[in-house]
């Protein structure tokens, strides 16, 4: 399928691997020229070769840290008009909640709240006048299903969540639309951290519960960040323009629900 949006300019953030890279590397491969950042120079470096490797075409990096003022403006100086915007950031770090300081509270809200909200209100104007835009927020699936032990995470991506689903409503007219990709458990460094922190902690070697987990899911194995970025390709396709305010699943089918 021709997703219509060859030439078009998209900022991906945190994209330096894992799901972010995917999703650069998607787009770039459906013709999309893409800037992409990270806090990491070489493996920006290498993202950027393998992208450009594969796509021919060229790749923009923007080392640095977009939970911050200089790490956005860095971004949106070197994107100032993107069509497609990709908010992405790390989550923060597992615990329990009485462990958790107002400062690890205001951390988290920053980086995968007021980061993305950031973002959108320094683009979505310029979509609108040009009557296309595809915002996607990369959160997790723990805001359709939260988990106890990842609860500065729940609160900052639901508050996120909450926010776009009321100005999702107002810019669809323009033809921008702003979606919620929700990643159950894929194939990237940040499980294998979890899973060897869990690993270490309950005195099982890494394999057993790396295994164990994977079967958990009916799917009997995890996503790969390939199906991640097909998927959001998609979603900023052209034929996409009438997805907005949705918080799409993708994690083989791990939530029971109907809805």
């Amino acid at each position: 399928m021709d997703l219509g949006i060859a030439g078009r300019k998209a900022l991906v953030c945190a994209a330096s691997e894992g799901l972010g890279k995917a999703c650069a590397w998607s787009l770039a491969m459906n013709g999309v020229h893409v800037v992409i950042t990270g806090r990491t120079p070489a493996k920006l470096e290498a993202a950027k070769a393998e992208i450009e490797r594969d796509s021919g075409l060229e790749v923009i990096t923007v080392a640095g840290d977009i939970t911050t003022e200089v790490g956005r403006e860095a971004a949106l100086a070197a994107c100032p008009a993107p069509d497609i915007l990709i908010n992405n950031a790390g989550g923060p770090p597992p615990g329990d909640f009485r462990d958790w300081t107002r400062d690890d509270w205001i951390k988290a809200v920053d980086a995968n709240m007021l980061t993305p909200i950031e973002l959108i209100k320094a683009t979505v104007d310029g979509m609108i006048a040009r009557k296309f835009g595809r915002i996607v927020n990369i959160t997790s699936s723990a805001v359709k299903a939260p988990i106890d032990v990842l609860g500065l995470s729940n609160g900052a991506r639901a508050g996120l969540t909450g926010f776009v689903a009321g100005i999702a409503r107002k810019t669809v007219e323009h033809n921008v639309t702003i979606n919620g990709l929700l990643p159950g458990p894929f194939e990237t460094a940040r499980l294998r951290g979890t899973t060897e922190a869990t690993a270490k902690k309950t005195g099982q070697s890494f394999e057993k519960v790396w295994e164990a987990r994977k079967l958990t899911n009916p799917a009997k194995r995890y996503g790969t960040p390939f199906e991640f970025g097909e998927y959001c390709a998609f979603i900023c396709s052209a034929q996409a323009g009438y997805i907005t305010g949705q918080n799409l699943l993708i994690d083989g089918g791990n939530f029971p629900g109907t809805l």
